[in-house]
């Protein structure tokens, strides 16, 4: 076995306690210390330095059915990180090598390699690696590739627009010739995606007038609305969809904590899939939900198009940084309520 620097003894992990009731809170999670095994042939022991936290992972708290299983009680957090190679019996692994991959919310995972990607500093910072130029920055590109099909001239309408996925989707989009109109939540949010992002129109989703101000926003219409919030957004933007209008589904936090989530019940309130279906047909609506491994095959693309993009100053990123792995939970419960600013990261370990 190689190693990079003496091999720790234990790992921390966060792992999943209970099954949250709505809205997770701290008690659903719990750090916890464990031995490391020796290494067997093929593994890799792995130090974590970057944790990614993102929306999709209060599906995996849940037994709702979905496109993949549910985290076990006791098991640990599922999450995206980069990772410093700290020792190998893999052939493949190199002490010293970055890579990224779903490896959890620990601080020194075991590998066997399997889903591990080597990291290429020369394309950016490591933490690009579960950002812009990982899952998120991907799942804008394809999403909008793919299912919004943009067209210069057209309107798009983005929720979440200061986050991971949503500035990238507004910024590719402008590159493509869109008028783009993105929607956040606060004053300081709206003023980055107008003034940094460069976006035509920033609007603030608690405005009391806020589907007023969309639909001066939009006197055209809108031809691509990215969704990424659901609830009182989307009835903002619902009535303003053209005719081909394109919708890609990429998520719904607005109904993420939600008891009805996933379990089968409607939401309380009249029956409104007659109206959505109605104009489904009658504008010939394109509604399409997607995950990013959808689109595996269109990484190289991705990953050519949008770090040229980002050496030349045509696209920027901003991250929202926590520091700690028993930081994980607050900084989670934060993000679907909102509170972060940027893609959420948390820094486990230093770099160097």
């Amino acid at each position: 076995m190689t190693a990079f620097h003496p091999v720790p003894t234990d790992s921390r992990q966060i792992v999943l306690a209970s099954r949250p009731e709505g809205e997770p809170v701290p008690e659903n999670f719990r750090l916890v210390s464990s031995k490391l095994p020796p290494l067997a042939d093929g593994q890799i022991l792995l130090q974590t330095i970057w944790l990614s936290l993102d929306p999709y992972m209060r599906g995996r708290m849940s037994t709702a059915k979905s496109y993949s299983p549910p985290v076990e009680l006791g098991s640990v957090m599922v999450g995206g990180a980069v990772s410093r190679v700290i020792a190998s019996r893999n052939s493949a692994f190199a002490p010293g090598e970055i890579v990224q991959g779903r490896t959890g919310w620990q601080s020194h995972p075991i590998s066997d390699g399997t889903g591990l990607v080597k990291v290429d500093p020369a394309l950016g910072p490591i933490s690009t690696a579960v950002g812009v130029l990982g899952m998120p920055g991907m799942t804008a590109y394809v999403g909008l590739k793919n299912i919004g099909q943009p067209k210069p001239g057209e309107t798009l309408v983005v929720a979440a627009a200061s986050g991971a996925v949503g500035s990238l989707v507004g910024q590719i989009a402008r590159l493509q010739g869109c008028r783009v109109v993105g929607i956040a939540g606060g004053a300081e949010k709206v003023a980055y995606v107008r003034d940094t992002l460069g976006f035509d129109v920033a609007l603030d989703h608690r405005a009391p007038d806020f589907p007023a101000q969309l639909a001066a926003a939009c006197p055209k219409g809108v031809d691509i609305y990215w969704e990424n919030v659901g609830g009182a957004v989307w009835d903002a933007v619902f009535p303003l969809l053209n005719d081909f209008a394109r919708v890609p589904v990429c998520g719904l936090i607005a109904h993420y904590s939600e008891a009805q989530y996933g379990d089968g019940a409607p939401p309380p309130g009249p029956d409104r899939s007659v109206k959505l279906m109605r104009a489904v047909l009658a504008k010939r609506l394109t509604l399409r939900g997607f995950v990013v491994s959808d689109f595996a095959v269109q990484q190289p693309d991705f990953l050519r198009e949008v770090s040229t993009w980002l050496r030349e100053g045509r696209i920027t990123y901003k991250e929202d940084i926590v520091t700690g792995l028993e930081k994980a939970p607050e900084a989670f419960i934060g993000l679907l309520k909102g509170r972060n600013f940027g893609k959420l990261l948390v820094k486990v370990s230093e770099e160097g």
